[in-house]
């Protein structure tokens, strides 16, 4: 089954009374081109565990199903559900748990599910409304997965892989490069999707690290810190901190004087090692 034709998509649909739902942000890939690069950034030799957020009606999970070991699709939209049965059938590494990312065990999923792969990998068209939640819980949660390759909307995209300290960054790029190593894979045009969005995308990678080339005495605080830094970005880092975080004024101006960083200076200037250095000192 031809899944990048248009008029195959729209009859599967009409069969199983499918329509769009723009609450759980669907635009489905029709473009020929981009799954398979997507699928064939994992780097697999067919031993790998794929796990996939959002289906739509299997573009991206039929590619995955040709590099991957075993693909486990985790879809909320239950309307889906006779669909892939439709679309996928032919794949005998397939499994679709009707479940929200968000909210499902993780660890249990990749425990029971991918005990005889070599290692697992997550690869998605994530819903633009959720991105970050859904990149942070997969960083967050302490998982054994060894990267990420998802395509995400281009303005978050830029966000997630900017360098610590330049225009682009904001609190979540922090976070990114904490946990991964990230990189921009290639762009995907607004006319790749049905129904088309209003913005572009780009497909990013993120490599897990396996261990932290950073010494924080404290984790919450780290975080903290760096979350009232960007809170009020038009104030400077230290009366965003000061006003956000609850520590008085006189105090973080002696840890920045101390570090010798400008007291004027903006939370997007700061680069990782200044940002570590004042949680210590806090």
């Amino acid at each position: 089954m031809n899944l990048y034709d248009i008029n195959t998509i729209k009859k599967v649909m009409s069969r199983h009374g499918f329509t769009f739902s723009k609450a759980l942000g669907q635009n489905f890939i029709i473009d020929p081109d981009v799954c398979p690069r997507m699928a064939d950034s994992l780097e697999s030799d067919g031993s790998i565990g794929v796990i996939e957020i959002g289906t739509g009606v299997g573009v991206l999970t039929k590619e995955l199903c040709r590099v991957a070991k075993k693909v486990v699709a985790l879809e909320l939209d239950k309307r889906l559900l006779p669909v892939l049965e439709e679309t996928l059938g032919e794949f005998d590494n397939f499994e679709v748990v009707n479940a929200d990312v968000l909210s499902v065990d993780l660890k249990s999923l990749i425990a029971e599910k991918f005990s005889d792969c070599s290692c697992v990998k997550v690869c998605a068209n994530l819903p633009y409304y959720i991105t970050s939640p859904v990149i942070m819980t997969l960083l967050e949660s302490n998982l054994p997965i060894d990267e990420i390759v998802v395509m995400v909307q281009k303005e978050a995209g830029e966000r997630l892989c900017a360098d610590v300290g330049t225009r682009l960054a904001g609190a979540v790029t922090v976070a990114v490069n904490y946990y991964a190593e990230s990189e921009i894979l290639f762009s995907v045009d607004r006319t790749c999707f049905m129904p088309s969005p209003k913005v572009d995308s780009v497909v990013i990678r993120l490599k897990l690290r396996k261990e932290k080339p950073f010494k924080i005495e404290n984790e919450k605080k780290f975080f903290t810190v760096v979350k009232c830094a960007f809170s009020q970005r038009r104030k400077t880092a230290l009366n965003s901190i000061s006003n956000t975080m609850g520590v008085e004024k006189s105090k973080i101006v002696q840890a920045f004087d101390k570090l010798e960083i400008e007291p004027n200076i903006r939370a997007e200037k700061l680069t990782m090692e200044d940002f570590i250095n004042i949680s210590n000192l806090l």
